[in-house]
């Protein structure tokens, strides 16, 4: 029993040392936390040029805005509650104007199989930002329009649709006065690389079709109303229970906090020497001159049609892949003979 025991605990031990080894910056973690010790956190932007397609696009924006004002409170608290810095302040600056004159363009990127915006500030307004407010670095979040390729299931499961969806996402960057981004999200330091959309702006009629005994199923976009309706249901904070806080916003909140978090160690365990990690290169703006970003995916489209088909049961080595508006038909029992 006692070399059971034994076992369970070194088991226990090895696993949590193991997760502790997980680096989440673009630098080592060691020289971060030195760095590090007075971080700011921007109000969080809406990207209003992005490729939001929604034909109520002018209604949602304001809302958006408002949803960020009403929620960005909990990303402060929940990162100083993680007590990796002596302090966490949102810098005092309308977040459309600080915006305004601190992005320099955006990128649509593709890295590692994750497709999100990636976006670029100019050096000298990022460092009189972070210096005007006696900052070591400033935590910049962005909410912006996204298309991307992505799978969606009806109400039964038996059936799915992929389809290039229109999405609300939330991307992220600390960055220094020098413009190095020390830490990112989408994180390309974890195993495993993702990003959560915060909200999907379209949605497959699957009982339309169904009702219309048809095999064409319309994809439509979702009513302001019903977006209002969705970023509605709220969550207790994480930090102070009486405090609600939009469950879209938490979840992806939760993502960002838990890679910004310090590891634990063991009382007995030695600080982890790091190999050298330079920052990811990334171009630099070195001009104070705005020009427009324009986004040829930004206009409204109208929705495709997507064809039902059945799958064939037998396994295909190399499937071709699939029409973007393709319905896949599962059957998840089988056939009465």
């Amino acid at each position: 029993m006692k070399t059971f025991v034994k076992i369970a605990l070194l088991s226990i031990a090895a696993f949590m040392g193991s997760g502790c080894a997980q680096n989440y910056y673009n630098i080592p973690r060691i020289s971060y936390e030195k760095k590090v010790r007075v971080l700011g956190v921007a109000p969080i932007f809406v990207d209003a040029d992005s490729d939001i397609r929604l034909p109520e696009k002018n209604a949602l924006i304001p809302l958006i805005q408002d949803l960020n004002r009403k929620n960005e409170s909990e990303l402060v608290a929940r990162l100083k509650e993680t007590g990796a810095y002596l302090s966490v302040r949102m810098p005092d600056a309308p977040a459309d104007q600080l915006f305004s004159s601190l992005l320099f363009r955006r990128e649509r990127r593709s890295d590692a199989g994750v497709v999100y915006n990636k976006y670029f500030y100019k050096q000298q307004e990022l460092k009189d930002l972070i210096e005007k407010n006696n900052l070591d670095a400033v935590m910049l979040v962005v909410v912006s329009g996204l298309t991307m390729q992505d799978k969606a299931y009806s109400s039964n499961y038996l059936a799915y649709l992929e389809y290039d969806f229109n999405y609300l996402t939330m991307t992220a960057q600390i960055l220094d006065a020098d413009g190095s981004i020390l830490w990112e999200y989408p994180n390309f330091q974890e195993r495993l690389h993702r990003l959560t959309p915060l909200l999907n702006l379209q949605y497959p009629d699957f009982d339309e079709a169904a009702a219309n005994v048809t095999d064409k199923v319309d994809v439509k976009f979702k009513t302001i109303p019903g977006i209002t309706r969705a970023f509605g249901k709220s969550v207790s904070s994480s930090t102070h229970k009486e405090r609600m806080v939009s469950q879209p916003y938490k979840t992806v909140f939760d993502e960002m906090v838990a890679m910004l978090k310090p590891p634990y160690r063991f009382p007995w365990e030695s600080p982890r020497v790091e190999p050298p990690r330079e920052p990811r290169p990334e171009p630099k703006a070195t001009t104070s001159a705005l020009p427009r970003v324009e986004d040829s995916t930004t206009r409204a489209e109208p929705a495709r049609v997507g064809q039902v088909k059945i799958e064939p049961k037998a396994a295909v080595s190399d499937p071709a892949p699939p029409h973007p508006d393709e319905i896949k038909v599962e059957t998840l029992t089988p056939a009465a003979k």
